[in-house]
């Protein structure tokens, strides 16, 4: 970049899964001499790179599925790609779906304390044998709060509402300052919007194009190895080993398109987010961001005089 150009130290690309976000990213580096780090706490598992449309970006394929995966150490890791980036005069571009990895990548954040050995099976069992209505009558006798933000039937934010407390914390105010405090360098964060329509169309397309690739043969090597807890949530992995290969695509698109609704719900926690039509071409799209990022100016709609 020349010294005319004001672009923010760091800009960040969010948006629900199959909205384009790793091409519109690629596209921006090229304009911006920039380099991506991934945000997504799928793509940080090797072996899976077809299942969790794999990018070429920095923390993605890091760690074996043997691995149980934590925010913190991704953290820290994402923090020293980003300062190495800055070092060799590029701009990093932070890629990603998942909100708490974003968060995580920009700034300093303060995280709850892990769970005591065994506390978070034991508080599992517990929500299995009193049921979802008890157990969460038990979460608004220990923190009615946090109780107020949790459905009955959201066992794993149940669990982990009652194992905060048990610790001595509460799931609100681990919620409310994931998105507040100041970022690590100045950023401009992009959400990339499409119409639910087009969206679920991505996903089923994406879906079916995974099990052309071979997604099969890929979830069938990786089973033949020990995963850990985290691995064992990658979105898929339980439907491509489980089902044929028709009912497997219908219940991962429905789960995907779920994922891609809770997606959606947080770009709306983003403050500042600058909301971006995905509904054109990856080049586009980034055409748009970087004017956005040099000139804070929105460039015309398509067909606008």
């Amino acid at each position: 970049m020349s010294s005319d150009d004001h672009v923010p130290a760091m800009l960040a690309i969010f948006g629900p899964t199959a909205s384009g976000k790793s091409a519109v990213a690629e596209a921006v580096a090229a304009r911006l001499d920039g380099e991506l780090v991934s945000a997504d706490a799928m793509q940080v598992y090797r072996d899976l790179p077809i299942l969790t449309n794999q990018s070429a970006a920095r923390l993605v394929g890091i760690w074996p599925l043997d691995h149980e995966a934590s925010v913190g150490e991704y953290a820290k890791l994402a923090h020293a790609a980003i300062d190495e980036i800055f070092a060799a005069a590029r701009t990093p571009i932070i890629v990603g779906g998942t909100g708490l990895y974003l968060r995580a990548a920009l700034a300093e954040i303060e995280l709850p304390p892990a769970p005591e050995p065994g506390a978070r099976e034991r508080w599992q069992k517990t929500y299995d044998e009193l049921g979802p209505e008890r157990a969460h009558e038990l979460l608004t006798d220990l923190d009615p709060v946090a109780a107020a933000r949790v459905h009955a039937n959201d066992r794993r934010r149940v669990v982990r509402a009652l194992e905060l407390n048990e610790a001595g914390h509460s799931l609100v105010r681990v919620d409310s300052r994931l998105w507040s405090g100041a970022m690590r360098h100045p950023t401009l964060v992009f959400g990339l919007e499409l119409e639910r329509s087009l969206l679920d169309h991505r996903i089923e397309r994406r879906t079916k194009a995974m099990f052309e690739l071979g997604v099969g043969k890929e979830v069938q090597t990786a089973l033949e190895n020990p995963l850990s807890l985290t691995a064992r949530r990658v979105m898929g992995l339980r439907e491509v080993a489980e089902l044929a290969p028709e009912q497997a695509i219908e219940a991962i698109v429905l789960r995907t398109r779920r994922y891609a609704a809770y997606q959606r719900k947080w770009m709306r926690r983003i403050p500042g987010l600058i909301r971006v039509n995905a509904n054109r071409s990856p080049e586009e799209v980034a055409d748009e961001i970087v004017e956005v990022a040099r000139t804070g100016k929105r460039l015309p709609a398509p067909g606008a005089v």
